[in-house]
């Protein structure tokens, strides 16, 4: 046994601080919550952007562009080594919505070239990159739009 393997018995040290216990606990009398003022309070809850009463700095700073989420396309992603892990001959959306692969069937589907293929796959989809075609094409697969 030396000095460097000592440690405290089990159960000796708290991870917890035991607030308002005294002023011999280190956490008594203002309990660390300082004196005066909103924090020292009980029931506050600050929003985390609140700079106390200066002006936040999202809104100190000037407003610049626009986005228009009107014209905005939502698609689900799905890359070429995900279906390959199914070892499917055939892939269409449905199937990937039953494999747990897309969460919605209303959203399109888009099919990237992420990842090799070692057997032909048909795949039937929305959209599909130029990798993703080139790859099921050289696999001797199909890419086929919905």
């Amino acid at each position: 046994m030396n000095l460097g393997t000592l440690k405290p018995a089990e159960g000796s040290i708290r991870d917890t601080k035991r607030i308002g216990r005294g002023n011999g606990s280190g956490q008594g009398r203002t309990a660390g919550k300082g004196h005066n003022g909103y924090q020292s309070r009980s029931g506050t809850k600050t929003r985390f952007h609140f700079e106390g009463g200066q002006t936040p700095l999202m809104r100190r700073l000037p407003k610049r562009g626009f986005s228009n989420y009107g014209f905005r396309k939502e698609v689900q992603i799905v890359n070429l080594e995900r279906i390959a892990s199914l070892e499917i001959d055939k892939v269409d959306v449905t199937l990937l919505h039953e494999k747990g692969v897309i969460k919605k069937m209303d959203i399109p589907v888009k099919i990237l070239g992420n990842g090799e293929l070692n057997k032909p796959i048909e795949i039937t989809a929305d959209m599909f990159s130029k990798s993703a075609i080139e790859k099921l094409e050289k696999a001797g697969g199909k890419a086929i739009y919905k």
